[in-house]
């Protein structure tokens, strides 16, 4: 017999969770937010980053349920379960990835509903709710997500460092020791990146970049970036060439997405854009809606910034209301 069938509703009132938890996990950073199943955020923290890498998993969730359990205390919330969990995070767009952080995050058993979805996937619920939309996520690494009138769904890119993320920070950091050491080598014109790199890395010659290169995570070439976008700033010409290559991949990921959910890139759809390269005013988005007004001239550019972690709470409410 359920006992607190007989119970008073008064009484049974207090168990009941009214909390919810938003995480977006990238690679550069942990977006956490605790917040009431109807009400307001109670607690708001970033913490280290949390990309699922291969092989990493258990890392990638060590974090995420060390943040949970911070957000919560910080939200005078310790002594309560969350009543549902959505996790948006980089790295879990191919199925084996999904399933085994899917089930480590479960073993945790940190809240009631359990939802995890790529990060890009929050975004776009945050920058379009259900309706069409392409979302375009430049920070560590590149993505592109999308929905169409008919709201069909489709990705394009999110491939990783090793195998993609064109446009990424990481990306950017990569090339730009390449174009340091051909510049060395005189393969390159002259540029100011090889004094600012060298002297951001407090390294004393470009030989020392081999070794710095070798044991440098995705996180420190990801933060090689924004030193080239300074160095461009200045008017260096092989700066401004990288970015502007980095600028071009990123609108093919756009324009592909156009291509394959809006018929092409000519017709009416709305653009977001999220992640740290991706900021309103900053020198990389300007690269990139410039080039998008001729490469997919139906774009029309949200304004509004996309906070990912504010469509992870929406979705832990919709979980919450459903369970």
């Amino acid at each position: 017999m359920d006992r607190s069938a007989s119970l008073p509703h008064s009484l049974l009132a207090p168990f009941v969770s009214t909390l919810v938890v938003g995480v977006d996990g990238g690679g550069s950073k942990t977006h956490v937010v605790v917040a009431g199943a109807r009400g307001p955020d109670l607690s708001d923290i970033v913490g280290s980053p949390s990309a699922v890498r291969p092989g990493q998993i258990s890392k990638s969730v060590d974090i995420i349920a060390r943040l949970v359990a911070e957000a919560l205390e910080a939200a005078g919330k310790s002594d309560q379960r969350p009543s549902a969990l959505c996790v948006g995070v980089a790295g879990v767009g191919r199925d084996a990835e999904f399933a085994a952080f899917f089930t480590e995050m479960q073993d945790r058993d940190l809240a009631d509903e359990l939802v995890v979805l790529p990060d890009a996937v929050v975004a776009l619920e945050d920058a379009f709710g259900d309706d069409a939309g392409i979302l375009l996520i430049a920070g560590t690494g590149s993505v592109c997500y999308g929905r169409s009138p008919t709201g069909k769904m489709a990705r394009c890119g999110g491939w990783g460092f090793f195998c993609g993320d064109e446009g990424g920070g990481a990306w950017i950091g990569r090339r730009a020791l390449s174009v340091v050491t051909a510049s060395s080598d005189g393969r390159e014109p002259e540029t100011a990146l090889v004094g600012a790199l060298l002297n951001s890395l407090t390294l004393s010659k470009v030989e020392e970049l081999v070794a710095w290169g070798a044991g440098a995570t995705v996180q420190q070439l990801a933060q090689v970036a924004p030193l080239v976008i300074s160095v461009a700033a200045t008017g260096d010409l092989r700066a401004n060439s990288l970015l502007a290559m980095a600028a071009e991949e990123l609108v093919l990921h756009v324009r592909t997405l156009a291509r394959d959910l809006f018929v092409d890139e000519r017709a009416a759809l709305p653009v977001a854009f999220s992640g740290g390269l991706m900021h309103p005013g900053s020198y990389m988005r300007k690269l990139v809606e410039h080039r998008l007004r001729s490469s997919v001239p139906g774009a029309t550019v949200r304004r509004e910034p996309v906070v990912p972690v504010r469509g992870a709470i929406r979705v832990a409410r919709r979980s919450a209301a459903g369970a």
